[in-house]
């Protein structure tokens, strides 16, 4: 039965010998232990890069046509999805519904342990079927060990309704194969505390997400420069915020920022269209829309 096969082979349950004397460690030594490992996660990254780059490739068309993107996963992995999703709306003023994360257990499962419920493949093909994927959409499929059922199950399912598909994963292909178009290995290495994944595993994870997310949002024209354009403005801070991206790149003062912010209906992209090219509102906003939302094409075409 799959449920007593051993998966001491697998990388990601391998005994790190670097730390076989962890519970003689004084405060000091763990962290300093643990500093040492996390440059791991740096170095899996990088040899990563090419895979990553690819992931950003694919998913940028998919949602020029109208496609989302899904993080799936179950326990840490999951949770990390559902974190990355969740920052895109007000980092990218996108919709809730434009990357969207599913984890193993539904939202009870982000604060209250349920790992049980990854080892099943027919509920993640369940959650491909309730989330309508379709071939416009992208999945992603996030599992540490590379193994777990639910993930393997959304990723099928995915793919038989002809979703692009892609894989992350810490542990090298001749250990477990993964069927997807994209196939993203982090290699960490064992971790300090054998079989953890929250550990380098999961810091190595947010680390991919936070660089695919933000280079799909980039080619989708939500950044201008270094500067998030599509910033939600919705509390102070992000007022603040919207306001020194405005007054930086236009020399405004920060009065007449908070003014022009105001007639562009708190949109910083259109705010600062408005002030460079010298039109109306509804001009920028149709010029914007022609342009796909992409602030550097938009002033190029003026």
């Amino acid at each position: 039965m799959d449920n007593l096969r051993s998966r001491g082979h697998l990388l990601t349950e391998q005994i790190n010998p670097n730390s076989h004397n962890l519970d003689s460690l004084s405060s000091l030594e763990i962290v300093n232990l643990f500093n040492q490992e996390d440059l791991k996660t740096i170095e899996a990254i990088e040899r990563a890069k090419d895979s990553i780059a690819k992931a950003i490739d694919i998913i940028i068309p998919a949602m020029g046509q109208g496609g989302r993107l899904f993080y799936v996963g179950a326990g840490t992995s999951g949770r990390l999805g559902v974190l990355d999703a969740a920052e895109c709306p007000p980092t990218f003023c996108t919709p809730p519904e434009l990357v969207q994360g599913i984890i193993a257990g539904g939202a009870g499962a982000l604060v209250r342990s349920s790992e049980d419920l990854e080892d099943s493949q027919a509920d993640g093909a369940e959650a491909i079927a309730h989330h309508q994927i379709t071939n416009l959409d992208v999945v992603m499929g996030i599992s540490a060990g590379g193994t777990t059922p639910f993930v393997h199950g959304a990723l099928s399912a995915a793919r038989e309704r002809g979703a692009k598909t892609i894989s992350l994963s810490c542990v090298p292909a001749e250990q477990v194969s993964i069927d997807a178009d994209i196939d993203i290995r982090l290699l960490v290495g064992a971790e300090i505390l054998a079989g953890s994944t929250r550990l380098k595993a999961g810091t190595a994870t947010k680390m991919a997400l936070n660089i695919i997310s933000t280079g799909v949002m980039i080619g989708l024209g939500k950044v201008y420069g270094n500067r998030m354009v599509d910033v939600a403005v919705t509390n102070s801070k992000l007022r603040d915020r919207a306001l020194r991206i405005i007054s930086d790149l236009t020399n405004l003062s920060r009065q007449e920022a908070d003014l022009l912010l105001q007639r562009s209906g708190n949109k910083v992209k259109l705010a600062l269209l408005m002030n460079w090219t010298g039109l109306e509102k509804t001009d920028c906003e149709l010029l914007l829309t022609k342009y796909q939302g992409n602030l550097r094409a938009a002033l190029q075409a003026n």
